[in-house]
């Protein structure tokens, strides 16, 4: 039967997305108290650090594996159970929870001062480098929550298995990311295109796309590796995509559009604009990003956009845009059919990045 794809996560999904992580959130809360013991100040600072870090952000990849698994099930003509969409929430939100993890300590690495419009959690009031502890503990909720939903289920080795890897994965993007540009020490004989395009599929691709659809494969009883594996050989290129996407909108998009200032290039971000800059500048355009990138200096900034500019590096994104655009959408068509997955579950992702502007 055909499969509508909307553009966005019905309000609907919405709510009963964010309704889910107060039950779970309140079970945790639960346990710490009468089954961990913990002392009523622990199970006071835990809710606020929850609140703080876990709820506020757009809940893309979270939303994203009860999406797919709609389109599964529509596809195959079954009907979802209660049961099942809880337990894509619940999935949804292991994957939040990891991003709230990831964003505490990078934070902490990046040393800085805002996050999703409020203060980083480790410049709140009495945190500081506890927060470290903190970044642990949510990794930690992840899989008590995943052992109380799962364990019943005959996948669930399997979803802690993706799980663990997937956030090991992103770790080691996230450690070429610091070799690469580390705080402070500006050196762009260490950016290339290769490298980037390394820290982005592993930093970026694997938990933001590939985890979502993992997830709902294991939820709808795909358990073909083959399917697995086309999974991975589209999102992977969908993810660095996504990611060029942001490169570029950092420094081309209206702030207004956007939402915020971009950033990259005074924070020295090993980005798809700048190391493209590198791969082809003449000897004078060379001196001048080494003279002015990663510092921050308004002069400095626009003296770097104005490279970007001149190197026409807007136009370079629209071509490779498309072709982007062309080559993913050639693999989506050319998927194996006989594997179970339909394609509008490739197709809905494209759909929701494809000539984005924030």
């Amino acid at each position: 039967m055909p499969v509508t794809i909307p553009l966005k996560t019905s309000p609907e999904v919405i709510a009963a997305f964010e309704k889910s992580y107060h039950v779970i959130a309140e079970d945790l809360l639960h346990d710490l108290e009468h089954k961990y013991k913990m002392p009523a100040v622990g199970v006071q600072r835990m809710r606020q650090m929850l609140e703080h870090n876990v709820m506020g952000g757009k809940m893309n990849r979270g939303l994203a594996v009860v999406d797919t698994l709609m389109i599964i099930a529509q596809a195959q003509g079954k009907t979802l159970t209660e049961d099942d969409i809880f337990r894509a929430h619940v999935a949804g939100w292991a994957i939040e929870w990891l991003q709230a993890c990831f964003l505490v300590a990078d934070d902490i690495m990046d040393q800085s001062h805002t996050r999703r419009g409020k203060p980083c959690w480790y410049r709140m009031p009495g945190v500081g480098l506890e927060a470290v502890n903190d970044a642990l503990v949510l990794e930690g909720h992840i899989f008590m929550f995943i052992k109380k939903h799962f364990r019943s289920q005959p996948y669930y080795a399997d979803l802690v298995d993706l799980l663990h890897e997937v956030a090991y994965l992103t770790e080691l993007g996230q450690m070429i990311d610091m070799l690469t540009a580390p705080e402070g020490d500006v050196n762009l004989s260490r950016f290339s295109l290769d490298r980037h395009a390394y820290i982005v599929v592993h930093k970026t691709s694997y938990y933001s796309f590939y985890l979502s659809v993992a997830m709902a494969f294991m939820l709808s009883g795909i358990t073909n590796p083959a399917a697995f594996d086309q999974a991975k050989q589209i999102l992977l290129p969908l993810g660095e995509y996504f990611q060029v996407q942001d490169d570029y909108l950092d420094a081309f998009a209206d702030p207004s559009v956007l939402g915020k200032i971009g950033t990259d290039i005074e924070d020295n971000k090993c980005s798809w604009l700048v190391n493209t800059a590198l791969a082809r500048c003449t000897p004078e355009q060379r001196t001048l990003l080494d003279t002015n990138y990663g510092r921050k200096d308004a002069k400095c900034i626009e003296a770097v956009k104005q490279l970007y500019r001149d190197m026409q590096l807007d136009q370079e994104f629209e071509r490779y845009e498309e072709a982007s655009y062309k080559r993913i959408m050639g693999m989506i068509n050319g998927i194996d059919k006989g594997l179970g997955v339909p394609p509008e579950v490739y197709v809905s992702f494209m759909n929701k990045i494809y000539k984005r502007s924030k």
